[in-house]
């Protein structure tokens, strides 16, 4: 089973950023977290919304 949830450093990994792009990221509201405790864990599907709104292909973004 694939993680749901990623740390920022997992999700730089999986963008291929940085981790301080990451955090920029989650401060623009381009991508989403969430909080377990005092621990930030990005939510792996918003990566891929992420991707595809870049790549013009999400289609939430036609509606």
């Amino acid at each position: 089973m694939d993680a749901l949830l990623l740390t920022p450093t997992q999700a730089a990994a999986v963008l291929g950023v940085s981790r301080s792009t990451v955090y920029e990221l989650l401060g623009a509201g381009q991508i989403d977290a969430v909080h377990i405790g005092r621990s930030r864990r990005v939510v792996a599907a918003s990566l891929t919304r992420y991707v595809n709104r870049l790549s013009g292909t999400d289609a939430s973004a036609a509606a």
